[in-house]
């Protein structure tokens, strides 16, 4: 009897653990730290993987196979003082291909505007209605971040109730005065910013464009894969309308950043009847990839 109380004990906490909806790989760069302590190190970079993947974020149910994936990479590049530390991370998220065994790239982010303060042993307290602290804050506003975009790659404007969670936290962190990235003056490529940029109308067309891309496109890539380029080729011109609207957004700039190896790659084989239209668009939303949308025209 008390056997099996210790195996259903076992699956019990088996699902709690696996019923989180992130599987986040989190790293932590300290080389730049003269005479760091290293087990403080190992111990912070041990409380946000914790943190990050033991904490329920969402109402709904995941099974382990469904939780998506994310990496997130702290560098430290100087400590203040015995507890506050700066420094930038880098945050990463895919989501998986129906029939394939590829994921499609969502995230990829650094945000160099990151201080904080932490204490080795102390718990990582977060509570959405409050701002506590600039750590917690910084990585559930990612989190909710890495949820939304996921939601609104399957479902059109899915990701809704995450943004809005992200953007409380923004509204939270206001008014602590050591810290940047919440506010509007402090760049246009931050984290008001961004969240600001996903709520905002004027981008409405932009995430009914992310969804095409990847629940109208990408997930039918295996059986349908010309049909799909073009059906791609159409989501990534309509985003000309909304770049014309808003030219220097930070969402704009983060797509591209997330997805332009992957647009290449996508029409790398292939026919693509409106390949030049679709080149001198791309060249125009992200000029600085110029060259690789050219590899578009010479494979078609």
């Amino acid at each position: 009897m008390y056997s099996k109380f210790i195996f259903f004990l076992f699956i019990s906490l088996n699902s709690f653990v696996f019923s989180q909806e992130i599987n986040c790989r989190v790293s932590l760069n300290y080389s730049s730290v003269p005479s760091a302590n290293r087990e403080m190190f190992n111990s912070m970079r041990q409380s946000i993987n914790e943190f990050i993947n033991t904490t329920k974020w969402t109402n709904d149910v995941y099974s382990n196979e469904e939780r998506i994936d994310c990496t997130i990479l702290i560098r430290i590049n100087q400590q203040i003082s015995t507890d506050e530390f700066s420094g930038t991370i880098s945050v990463q998220s895919s989501r998986p291909v129906f029939k394939s065994t590829y994921n499609s790239p969502v995230i990829n982010l650094v945000d160099d505007q990151f201080k904080f303060k932490y204490v080795e042993f102390e718990p990582l307290e977060f509570n959405e209605n409050t701002y506590t602290s600039n750590l917690t804050s910084v990585l559930a506003y990612y989190v909710y971040l890495i949820l939304g975009f996921d939601y609104d790659s399957f479902s059109l404007n899915g990701g809704d109730k995450y943004f809005l969670k992200a953007q409380k936290i923004v509204s939270n962190a206001q008014n602590d005065n050591n810290i940047s990235g919440w506010k509007s003056f402090e760049g246009s490529k931050n984290r008001y910013w961004l969240v600001e940029n996903l709520l905002n109308p004027d981008f409405t067309n932009m995430r009914a464009s992310f969804f095409s891309y990847h629940r109208e496109g990408m997930d039918n890539f295996t059986e349908k894969p010309d049909l799909v380029r073009e059906n791609i080729a159409d989501a990534l011109i309509k985003l000309l309308d909304v770049y014309n609207q808003r030219p220097k957004s930070y969402l704009i700039q983060l797509f591209f950043d997330s997805k332009t190896d992957e647009i290449i790659s996508i029409f790398s084989q292939g026919t693509l009847m409106q390949a030049n239209q679709l080149v001198n668009v791309l060249t125009r939303m992200s000029p600085k990839n110029a060259d690789k949308w050219q590899k578009i025209l010479t494979s078609n």
